[in-house]
């Protein structure tokens, strides 16, 4: 089979591949849309992920399919089916799945490979976090469900309510998931980011004000004349993965308020806090990281509501051939939110 495989920094080869074998409990889907992410594009420039791959791999986990084949003992599903396979499992045994953080597990099972004509789901995939997919939706959106469970996810711990003024530090793939799923919980939204084009993301996402900080002296001063006797906003998320993002989260959120750092800054990064302000003002710092499958459940229903639908992220299209291209050109800051790569083209 045509699959990507990573082998270091900004190093990624279409290579023909042995077509995985399955064991019990396996299943092998025909992958029919792969979708670039955030995540994809920080391996794809750093070379690695410390959690999810290390190379030489297969590359890509937002994705869905039909099943092609089912491994011996695989009862719930067969081929034909149309489903969404998530990228980890947790084991439901250890110390964390127990206290319901399953995406903490001390033995989280990841797999990688989207971007290739066939992926293997492991036995725990396939038990805990495969889903079924309608007809009546598409195999794109339905390979959103992954983002959309982090984010999910990231909101609950948050603990935003109605009304509740959320800034969005970020206005790629996340953070335009975060500002549509807030403005839907009924939440005011401002939206901080950095480039023309991603101003127009973020408004029709649902951003009611847009702070661009590259035309601005100060962002934090800009969000905080937003917000009602500039007292900043009950919640910020960061989606950037930046420091100096995580800093100005701090300074724009209110007394009282709380600050989630969803963007994961490079290993070794390290921020500035002014005690102070934190102590005194009551502040909140919450980080969460990935899904559990409560969440994976809970957006894949948004997802068969037609709450959230492909055409609201997906900018475009491109065959498996083009993979390194399409990368380089989301490394250059191009207009494309997400790109849906299909395989069989």
């Amino acid at each position: 089979m045509t699959a990507a495989v990573l082998y270091g920094k900004e190093d990624v080869k279409i290579e023909q591949v042995p077509i995985p074998a399955l064991e019990k409990g396996e299943v092998l889907i025909r992958v029919q849309a792969a979708l670039t992410c955030g995540t994809d594009l920080k391996v794809y420039r750093r070379g690695y992920h410390a959690k999810m791959i290390v190379p030489p791999a297969l590359f890509g986990h937002e994705f869905a399919g039909v099943i092609q084949e089912t491994g011996p003992g695989v009862k719930n599903f067969k081929a034909g089916q149309r489903v969404v396979a998530l990228n980890s499992a947790p084991c439901g045994q250890c110390f964390y799945c127990k206290k319901h953080q399953e995406n903490l597990c001390e033995d989280l099972l990841f797999n990688n490979g989207a971007y290739a004509e066939y992926i293997r789901v492991p036995r725990r995939i396939v038990e805990n976090n495969m889903l079924l997919v309608p007809k009546d939706i598409s195999f794109e959106t339905a390979a959103l469900t992954e983002p959309l469970a982090c984010v999910l996810r990231g909101l609950h711990e948050t603990g935003i309510e109605i009304g509740d003024t959320v800034t969005v530090i970020g206005a790629g793939p996340i953070g335009l998931m975060f500002i549509q799923v807030a403005h839907i919980m009924g939440c005011d939204v401002i939206s901080v980011v950095k480039h023309d084009e991603q101003v127009v993301s973020a408004k029709k996402a649902g951003a009611s004000k847009v702070v661009q900080f590259t035309k601005v002296a100060s962002p934090i001063d800009a969000v905080r004349d937003l917000t009602t006797e500039r007292r900043g906003s009950d919640v910020v998320i960061e989606a950037v993965g930046r420091p100096e993002a995580w800093e100005w989260a701090i300074d724009m959120v209110r007394k009282g308020g709380t600050v989630n750092f969803f963007g994961g800054c490079a290993k070794g990064t390290r921020v500035q806090l002014i005690t102070e302000r934190l102590h005194y003002s009551e502040i909140t710092l919450k980080a969460t990281f990935h899904h559990t499958p409560d969440t994976v459940r809970r957006a894949f229903a948004l997802i068969a509501d037609r709450k959230v639908k492909a055409t609201d992220y997906i900018t475009g299209e491109a065959p498996l051939s083009k993979l390194q291209s399409v990368l380089r050109e989301m490394l250059n800051r191009g207009g494309e939110i997400k790109t849906a790569i299909i395989p069989g083209h």
